[in-house]
């Protein structure tokens, strides 16, 4: 997975999130126009095995995509007692254009669940800058019975934006967690719960938020 990804039309059909009213005056509605490159520095966890994570990023510059082909969580039945907790830790070093910054300003998870009754399964994130503080994880439960595609968004306050450095490069990391609980469900029964595609529809979405940096 290691190595520089020039990221183009794989995602045209993002929708991008609405901008507040009263934006701070230096964040705008328009990314700058050259295009973002992003290297794949490490991918680590028993959620994205080597070879099954894949990035792009959208033609306008508005947002990433991770897709995912074995991420999966299970309970019960015969399942590896360790595969209740599947996770993905994502290293990525985003180069945009000189001048300007980037946040997540919200981030959609998707994926399948056939969770039984008496059982749960959970989507956890968060993301930090190398150096930063990490963003307070957020957590989505979902309960059986359910058999269903799941999805989940993370909405942040402008305010509460965590911005790349300017002038500097630093590695922007992703952390995901899947997990399912078989609870009261009879011990025979499988429950899972999924963050993968098997042709690319179906992928987590990360909408940017740009501004300007601050003349040196």
């Amino acid at each position: 997975m290691a190595g520089g990804l020039l990221l183009s039309g794989a995602v045209a059909a993002l929708v991008t999130t609405a901008l507040p009213a009263h934006n701070p005056s230096d964040v705008f509605d328009n990314p700058p126009p050259d295009k973002i490159v992003i290297d794949v520095a490490t991918v680590n966890g028993s959620g994205c095995p080597a070879g099954t994570a894949a990035v792009a990023v959208s033609p306008d510059n508005t947002a990433f995509t991770v897709t995912y082909s074995e991420y999966l969580a299970q309970a019960g039945g015969g399942s590896d007692p360790t595969a209740f907790r599947r996770n993905c830790q994502l290293n990525l070093v985003v180069h945009v254009p000189q001048g300007f910054t980037y946040a997540v300003a919200s981030a959609d998870y998707r994926g399948f669940a056939a969770l039984q009754r008496g059982a749960t399964g959970t989507q956890k994130a968060s993301y930090y800058f190398q150096g930063s503080s990490t963003t307070v994880p957020r957590s989505h439960p979902f309960t059986g019975p359910y058999n269903d595609d799941w999805q989940a968004t993370d909405d942040t306050d402008w305010a509460q934006l965590v911005w790349a450095p300017c002038g500097v490069l630093r590695n922007f990391n992703i952390n995901t967690e899947l997990r399912v609980n078989a609870g009261s469900t009879s011990a025979d029964k499988v429950s899972f719960m999924t963050m993968d595609s098997t042709d690319g529809d179906i992928s987590t979405v990360y909408h940017l938020a740009w501004k300007e940096c601050p003349s040196s």
